[in-house]
């Protein structure tokens, strides 16, 4: 299946509403993280030319988009979703890597960052050159830890000052780039915590 990965053009506006549900129905599913997105804001980020879409005949397969903060010395690529029916074919990871392009191209002096509890944008993550950090490492934009407030972890976040959370922090390291090697040390610690974690909130729904 070839689709189709593009810096997303006002072409793509039409999407807006579809992007605004998928994500929505995205966090739902995975009972954490993904903080709701409003179909204006997703429209700013697609004219100011800050975002990433996938389509396969003219169909929305995934979006993700750029948001920079404190002065843009930071940048995080956000909100990124793939659409169910193209799951499973390495897209999270082409979309990944092409906002990743697109932000060292808008902003290449600034801090590329990112907070996840996916297990899978985690590992992509870890193999496109971010690392783990703390939180202390990231910005401390209050507009950033504010989008965190629509998260239905948001209460753990504020109980630790925003040390930490169940989401990882991630840095970009250029370095990284070249031959990632496998998770291993404290990544591959978080990813068991968050396996375990996973699996316990399964077996609670079902009980």
């Amino acid at each position: 299946m070839n689709v189709d990965v593009q810096y997303a053009t006002i072409e793509h506006l039409k999407f807006a509403q579809e992007i605004c549900d998928l994500i929505e129905s995205a966090a739902k599913a995975r009972g954490t993280g993904i903080a709701k997105r409003e179909p204006e804001y997703i429209r700013s980020k697609i004219e100011s030319e800050q975002a990433v879409i996938a389509t396969y005949a003219g169909e929305l397969a995934g979006f993700c988009y750029i948001e920079t903060w404190q002065n843009k010395e930071y940048v995080a690529n956000s909100g990124l979703v793939v659409s169910p029916k193209y799951r499973n074919i390495g897209l999270a990871k082409k979309i990944k890597k092409k906002i990743l392009e697109l932000s060292q191209e808008k902003f290449p002096k600034t801090r590329l960052f990112g907070i996840t509890t996916s297990l899978a944008v985690l590992k992509i993550n870890y193999e496109l050159g971010y690392r783990p950090v703390t939180f202390s490492e990231l910005t401390t934009d209050d507009a950033f830890w504010n989008g965190c407030k629509s998260c239905p972890n948001h209460d753990i976040l504020e109980r630790n000052n925003r040390a930490n959370c169940l989401c990882t922090g991630m840095l970009f390291d250029e370095k990284s780039q070249v031959k990632p090697e496998k998770p291993k040390g404290a990544i591959a610690k978080r990813f068991q915590r968050l396996t375990s974690f996973k699996n316990k909130r399964k077996l609670n729904k079902k009980k």
